[in-house]
């Protein structure tokens, strides 16, 4: 999964998509990095921007903050996780399957993305310190990243606002020389100990070439599903978030 990102600004964004006119962008600011539930862009059919939430908002909830039904006696559920959907879930799951059947697909402009490193080997992906290490990837070729997503629109019942939200899909990279080492091994929820390694499941996210932009916004569901793939080690540049770290991955 991916839970931070860094983004584009409007100029950096207009350039990247070839926009010939300046957009006006209404109520255009956002941060830099992004997490869950901020507000950022992202780019519909069209190769038209849009801003919305970071974070998928279920059909029926009664507030932006994705939210679990409440059980007896609570006045809200749970918080629900909905900024990143499973590939293999995506076209069954509550929160996302209207925007698979709509055709609602984007893209996500990303400077870089960030995952987690436990000091994991390919020897033992079982390893995990007690503490990880902020691990960044850019393009090895320094362009940005155009991440595939889902998106849709929530209407607030208490104020009529139209509120745009979008989710970054993700796909299994069991088995990738690099994405493989990034993220805490699962556990048993029981037990609290490692699941066995043939029970792993390391997700990343879904690299769209510029060639492929149109395909993925506006082609056929299968032509888009066979868009969801991992790209090869050769195409990162990555290293520690914090540039003085001497961590090195494994490789």
């Amino acid at each position: 999964m991916c839970n931070i990102y860094g983004t584009l600004s409007e100029e950096q964004l207009e350039l990247f998509l070839g926009l010939d006119d300046q957009m006006s962008w209404e109520q255009p600011t956002w941060a830099p990095v992004l997490g869950p539930l901020a507000r950022g862009p992202f780019v519909i059919r069209g190769l038209r921007p849009m801003v919305g939430q970071w974070g998928m908002i279920p059909p029926g909830s009664r507030d932006r903050v994705p939210r679990l039904p409440p059980k007896p006696g609570q006045q809200q559920g749970a918080r629900m996780g909905t900024n990143n959907a499973r590939r293999e879930r995506m076209k069954t799951a509550p929160t996302f399957r209207r925007a698979w059947a709509d055709g609602h697909r984007c893209l996500i402009p990303a400077a870089w993305f960030q995952e987690p490193y436990w000091g994991i080997t390919h020897a033992d992906p079982l390893t995990r310190w007690e503490k990880s290490v902020a691990w960044r990837f850019a393009r090895a070729d320094g362009e940005p990243w155009m991440l595939a997503g889902l998106w849709g629109t929530w209407t607030d019942p208490a104020s009529g606002e139209m509120v745009a939200n979008f989710t970054m899909i993700t796909q299994n990279c069991d088995g990738h020389r690099l994405l493989a080492l990034m993220h805490k091994p699962d556990v048993d929820p029981r037990t609290k100990e490692p699941l066995p390694v043939e029970k792993q499941d390391k997700r990343t996210v879904v690299p769209i070439e510029r060639s492929a932009w149109r395909t993925w916004l506006e082609g056929t569901q299968a032509e888009a599903e066979a868009l969801i793939t991992v790209p090869p080690a050769e195409a990162f540049a990555h290293g520690p978030a914090d540039p003085t770290s001497e961590v090195r991955l494994p490789l």
